[in-house]
């Protein structure tokens, strides 16, 4: 006796129970829940994982070779085209899968977790438009190198070419986007696929896409997984000693040195610490290196670029030396044509844009010990206190930017409360425009901090999908996501998801009814202020409406008061913060 599913409601149709036999049934039966007519039901097979006579299809294999790498989690959402895949996710108990509204954020999610723990998460989507969707947050993590593993279902084998439904050339498609990219053709192919995968994300720092057809997802297939244990190279890469001496020698004749710490050197605090110390060299941070040391630190004098510090710039200009780690001289940068250092793991990323006197290709944790041991002590009082005093005066034009009585809230001031009250080992996913131009340059971090963002895509949305990321990655820590009425409206379906999967992220939402950012351009190219208006509905209430909590900010004295109130709450909250459109305003 068989049974059969309701594909509308899920209600199982039991010959043996009911007796009669479904072909039996006559043409107006219909089903006893939602009254679906006979049509829609399926035979169904019964697919419990602890069935031992069941057979293992590639998509079992798959998942189980995608455990053995290392990947713990799968981002998406399920399909036609891809529902032996997510089948499989489903029976196997040691990979997790969360469910998006949207496939862009679950790419965004893939990137972001990549660039906070720098491990493998894969995001999972249908063939043709879920493909499609995931292009955005994808090529974030191509631009950020952020290690991705990104599977998409295809249609059969036997449909390809033809174009049939939903069918697009992924291949094609994905081949910009990825530093691997193939289709999954043969059951004997579904380990090698998965662990080459995974090593090309690891080692190449970017998205590995595979494309599984429908009918190969289901192929009868047992094979043992490839053990992964011992098949990724060491990265302890550092240059020879004499390229080391030769920048050591440099450094000792320079008077003015000051040290630019990117990306590529977080975790690094207390090796730039030690090396900065022994030369008397201030540090400055590329955007994204944000957090590297503790930026309440005599040394540290602040961002360089367009949310650089007066102090920042002013010492870079002043400079007869720059020692560049782990930058990679983005425009937004500004790094100038000088005398350099540059150390760097990407050897393509050495003398980007200017010669430089030496370039040490290597890791920052292997190359600033060996260099600070060969470096001679220089300690410079004079320049000390210059450093000192230009921070002193970068400090005090914050302060007295962060104006508490104006109304709407000045940005300075919501970031300054923010700055006062985050938890010293909070993690703050960042969203793209004004909020995120304050906080480069208003907010000062911890080294026990972690901040998430978008680089080099510079994508509004990733705010919402970086902080849930972030809450999956570290639990037990409190994430922030500061974000923009703009920015946050894109992906806002999403906050749905985070209420269901109680992740109790905090968002802050700089609601200034206005693509900021884009007025601020129009204002600096003389043109008009057109369409940057935004027509809002009240975050707060939509909060409350998802389940989560929901809190309105109108006055200053109001902001201290939320904020405590939201790191305090074991709830998913929005802070909606009506907040000033304008940059700058006439001091009074």
């Amino acid at each position: 006796m068989a049974e059969y599913r309701c594909t509308v409601c899920n209600y199982l149709y039991d010959e043996a129970k009911s007796g009669t036999s479904f072909s039996e049934l006559t043409n107006d039966w219909t089903c006893p829940v939602c009254n679906s007519p006979l049509s829609m039901f399926m035979l169904h097979t019964n697919t419990s994982e602890d069935d031992p006579k069941l057979e293992k299809t590639v998509s079992d294999v798959l998942a189980e070779q995608m455990v053995e790498c290392g990947i713990q989690y799968v981002f998406g959402l399920p399909g036609t085209s891809a529902l032996g895949i997510v089948e499989a996710i489903r029976k196997n108990k040691n990979i997790k899968f969360l469910q998006v509204r949207h496939e862009q954020t679950a790419a965004f999610m893939a990137s972001a977790y990549g660039k906070l723990t720098g491990q493998v998460a894969a995001c999972l989507t249908v063939a043709g438009p879920g493909a499609t969707n995931t292009a955005t947050g994808l090529y974030d993590a191509k631009l950020d190198h952020s290690p991705v593993l990104a599977l998409t279902g295809l249609v059969k084998r036997q449909m390809m070419g033809p174009g049939s439904f939903q069918e697009i050339d992924q291949h094609s498609f994905f081949e910009p986007i990825s530093v691997f990219n193939k289709i999954l053709m043969s059951q004997e192919q579904t380990t090698s696929l998965i662990t080459l995968a995974v090593k090309h994300a690891l080692l190449e720092r970017g998205v590995s896409h595979i494309s599984i057809p429908n009918d190969v997802q289901k192929l009868s297939y047992d094979a043992p997984v490839i053990p992964f244990e011992k098949r990724l190279p060491s990265l302890a890469i550092a240059p020879s000693s004499e390229l080391i001496s030769q920048a050591a020698a440099v450094i000792n004749q320079a008077l003015r040195p000051v040290i630019i710490s990117g990306y590529g050197a977080l975790g690094q605090g207390a090796n730039l610490l030690k090396l900065a110390k022994k030369i008397t060299a201030p540090i400055v941070t590329t955007f994204r290196g944000k957090g590297v040391i503790n930026e309440d630190h005599e040394l540290y004098v602040g961002g360089h670029g367009t949310i650089g510090s007066t102090s920042a710039s002013k010492l870079v200009q002043q400079s007869d030396l720059l020692i560049v780690i782990g930058a990679s001289f983005s425009d937004m940068t500004q790094i100038p044509e000088k005398k350099t250092i540059q150390v760097d793991i990407d050897p393509m990323m050495i003398a980007k844009k200017y010669p430089v006197e030496v370039g040490l290709w290597g890791n920052s944790s292997e190359v600033l010990p060996k260099l600070t041991a060969l470096v001679s002590a220089n300690i410079n009082t004079e320049y000390m206190e210059q450093i000192r005093s230009l921070k002193k005066e970068w400090l005090a034009l914050l302060d007295k930017e962060a104006d508490p009585d104006a109304s709407p809230l000045r940005p300075q001031y919501i970031i300054k409360v923010l700055n006062e009250r985050l938890p010293a080992d909070s993690v703050i996913s960042l969203d793209i425009g004004e909020n995120g131009w304050w906080f480069g340059r208003n907010f000062w971090m911890k080294e026990s901090q972690k901040m998430v963002m978008s680089g080099y895509l510079a994508s509004m949305g990733t705010g919402l999908p970086g902080a849930m990321a972030a809450q999956i990655a570290y639990p037990g820590r409190q994430v922030v996501c500061i974000t923009g009425d703009g920015g946050f409206s894109m992906v806002m379906s999403d906050f749905l998801t985070v209420v269901k999967n109680k992740l109790p992220i905090k968002i802050f939402l700089f609601n200034n009814h206005q693509l900021g950012m884009i007025m601020q351009e129009q204002k600096v190219e003389n043109y008009p202020h057109w369409e940057t208006d935004l027509y809002n509905c009240d975050f707060a209430e939509y909060a409350r409406n998802c389940g989560g909590v929901g809190l309105r900010v109108t006055e200053a004295a109001e902001l201290p008061v939320a904020v405590e109130k939201a790191l305090a709450s074991n709830e998913p909250v929005i802070v909606d913060i009506e907040t000033d459109p304008r940059r700058f305003v006439p001091s009074r």
